[in-house]
């Protein structure tokens, strides 16, 4: 049996992009944080800020806060889904898209660029577009 859709099954580049915006949403959520804290430290002590204005601000600062709560708990479910996907094809026969890598896997590794499948004669594979599994 063949597979040929390795790039949907493992998507590297999906993983990645969403690392980066787990990345920039956290610098936004600092930045957000540093923009309050300043702003109530040097609000004039005869003029406080509207209670209305100051609750939106915690409101919003909550939301973010759980946004990025959230992405980096997605972004781990994806890595264990993709893990977990990987190792039902130890075992197999993966080869390589020009046909000049071939071999039994005997395990999966997660790396910043997927997943390599490791063959038994010590060689390792990435998987990715072209590559089958059988």
């Amino acid at each position: 049996m063949t597979v040929s859709n390795i790039p949907s099954i493992f998507p590297a580049s999906s993983r990645a992009a969403a690392n980066a915006d787990a990345s920039k949403a956290a610098g936004d959520f600092n930045a957000f944080l540093q923009v309050l804290v300043t702003q109530i430290k040097n609000q004039d002590p005869t003029k406080p800020l509207d209670p209305t204005q100051t609750v939106t601000q915690l409101a919003t600062f909550s939301s973010v806060e759980q946004a990025v709560k959230t992405n980096a708990l997605l972004g781990q479910l994806a890595d264990s889904s993709t893990l977990s996907q990987a190792s039902s094809l130890i075992g197999r026969i993966a080869s390589s898209a020009d046909g000049s890598l071939s071999g039994v896997v005997t395990s999966v590794t997660m790396v910043d660029g997927g997943v390599v499948a490791n063959l038994k004669d010590g060689r390792s594979l990435l998987l990715g577009p072209g590559v089958s599994i059988s």
